[in-house]
Parts: C-alpha cells; structure tokens; sequence
C-alpha cells in the first residue's frame, strides 16, 4: 500500500469493507496528499440491525432546515456512490482548504470502470468483514450500500 502512497494515486475496493473503518482509513490518506479512487461503492457495508440502519438514513432524509422554507438547504444523496462519498467527505476539515483540496482527491465508483479493470487494488484489514462473524462468536447482521440505496430511492 505505501508503495501505491508513493505514487500519488491508491484504488481502494470496498467490496465487503465495513464503511465507517474504511472511510475513515481513506480521509487519513486524502488529507496525506494521496487521490483515492473507490470502487464497488454499492457493496460496501454497515453492521447492526437492519431496522436501525434503514430508520438512521429514513431519518437522515426526513430532515427539515430551521432557517428559510423558499431555499432547501438540508439534501441527503440516495445513490450508492453519493453515499459512500458523503461519508468520506464528512470525514474531513471541510471548512478549511486543506480538506477541500482532499475532497477533490477522491472520486467514488459502482462497480470497477473499464481503465481500473486491471490495476490492483487495496483493502483494508480492519474494516474488512471477513466470515461475517464477532470476535465474541456473533453472527454480524449487516446491509450493504446497495440495498441501502434501493430501499431509500423508493424500489423496495
């Protein structure tokens, strides 16, 4: 991975990758200088129940802004890779230009575009999923982007 570091530019898979481990493993390098390139955003994943998850992003939506009813301020992205780059980005000192500048670093995908078909790619190994189960012996209960995706765009 540090070698890819060097070079200036990583492809990250995020096939299976637990989103909040990995997203914030790609803000460190963002603001580090390097261009991060996701892909397989819909297969990334968040554990828990998934009743809470889908009420955290339902909830998410159904945000209402306090400050002017002509103007709506407040958006959450329902695609896959918009959901995948908001948690990257929200990760960083988006205020400052710094973090700008790393926000322009990242470009986010669904599945694996033509010119990155064979390039290696990166995984993390603390934010991979592995067999699916805790270390206390519990099966993870989880919901990839994907379906996250399709329940909030309204198909299903």
């Amino acid at each position: 991975m540090l070698e890819q570091a060097v070079s200036g530019r990583i492809i990250v898979d995020a096939d299976r990758q637990r989103l909040g481990r990995m997203a914030s493993k790609i803000a460190k390098l963002l603001l580090s200088g390097v261009e991060v390139i996701v892909v397989n955003a819909e297969k990334a994943i968040v554990t828990g129940n998934k009743n809470a998850i889908l009420e955290k992003y339902l909830r998410l939506m159904r945000r209402r802004q306090l400050t002017s009813h002509k103007v709506i301020k407040v958006w959450y992205p329902r695609r896959p890779e918009r959901l995948v780059w908001y948690t990257i980005v929200r990760m960083l000192p988006r205020k400052k230009p710094r973090g700008r500048e790393a926000m322009r670093r990242l470009k986010v995908y669904v599945g694996i575009p033509e010119e990155f078909q064979n390039v290696e790619k990166i995984r993390f190994k603390e934010a991979d999923l592995g067999e699916g189960i805790s270390k206390s012996g519990r099966i993870l209960r989880y919901m990839t982007i994907g379906e996250i995706s399709k329940i909030i765009r309204g198909g299903g």
